[in-house]
C-alpha cells in the first residue's frame, strides 16, 4: 500500500491497558475507538508529508532505557525534518551544550515521539517512531552545520484537535543561529561566560577572544533576556 492510500490503525493495537481502563471508568471506550479510527494512521499520507517539511521546529520526545523522558525544542531553516521515502523522516543534530540528551536517548532506546505544531491555524500532527543516530554523509549534506542526523521509522502518526491551541501571532525572523548554507553560525553567548572556558570542547577554545571576550554571569543573564543566546 503506498503512503497515498491511508493505513488504518487498529485500536485493539493502539491503547495500553491501563489507557483502556481509564477510557472504560469514565465511558470513553466507544469515542476512543472512533477517534484512532478516524485521525491515527500507520503510515504518513501526503498531507502529513507536505506540513512536516513545510516546519521550521518540533518538540522532540525521547525517553532513556528506564523510562526517564525529556522533551527539547527543535529548530532550524524550514524543512528541518525531511521525508526520505518509504515511512523515513530525517532530522539534523546541531552544535548544543554538550549534553546529548536527545541523541543519546535515541541510541540507546530508539523510541521518539514528534510534536508539529502550528500556533496561527492552529494545527498540529503528532509523528511516533523508531530512530536511530546516523553520521552518513548523504544525509547530512542535507543539513549544512550539523554533526549528525536522526533516521526515524514512523509507526505512527495523527493529527489531534486543535482547539485548546492558543493562537499565536509568528514573528518573521529566524534565529541568527541557525547554520547557513555553508554551515556556519555565530559564536554563541553561553560559550563567552568566563567559567565555561575550561569546560568547552577544543574546536571551541579561544573563540572567546576572537568574539568579543569573556563574560561573566550576570551579563549572560542580560543576553538572554534580549534573547543572544
Amino acid at each position: 500500500m503506498s503512503e497515498k492510500d491511508p493505513v488504518i490503525t487498529d485500536p485493539d493495537d493502539f491503547y495500553t491497558d491501563a489507557q483502556r481502563k481509564l477510557q472504560a471508568e469514565n465511558g470513553h471506550e466507544k469515542l476512543a475507538r472512533g477517534v484512532v479510527k478516524a485521525i491515527v494512521r500507520d503510515a504518513l499520507e501526503d498531507d502529513h508529508i507536505a506540513y512536516i517539511e513545510s516546519r521550521d521546529y518540533f518538540f522532540l520526545s525521547t525517553v532513556t532505557a528506564q523510562g526517564e523522558p525529556t522533551v527539547s525544542y527543535k529548530g532550524g531553516p524550514v524543512g528541518l525534518v525531511k521525508h526520505l521515502g518509504d515511512g523515513k523522516l530525517v532530522f539534523p543534530n546541531y552544535d548544543g551544550n554538550g549534553m546529548w540528551l536527545s541523541m543519546g536517548n535515541i541510541d540507546e532506546a530508539c523510541k521518539v515521539g514528534m510534536l508539529f505544531m502550528d500556533f496561527e491555524t492552529p494545527w498540529r500532527i503528532r509523528v511516533q517512531g523508531d530512530a536511530k543516530i546516523s553520521k552518513d554523509p548523504r544525509l547530512m549534506a542535507h543539513f549544512p552545520g550539523c554533526n549528525m542526523v536522526a533516521v526515524v521509522d514512523v509507526t505512527r502518526v495523527f493529527q489531534n484537535c486543535a482547539r485548546m491551541i492558543h493562537k499565536h501571532k509568528r514573528v518573521e525572523e529566524h534565529s541568527i543561529y541557525v547554520p547557513d548554507a555553508e554551515g556556519r553560525q555565530p559564536f554563541p553567548a553561553w560559550k563567552r561566560v568566563a567559567s565555561m572556558q575550561e569546560f568547552l570542547h577544543e574546536d571551541d577554545q579561544g573563540k572567546a577572544a576572537e568574539n568579543g571576550g569573556t563574560i561573566t554571569q550576570e551579563e549572560y543573564r542580560e543576553k538572554l533576556k534580549q534573547g543572544l543566546t
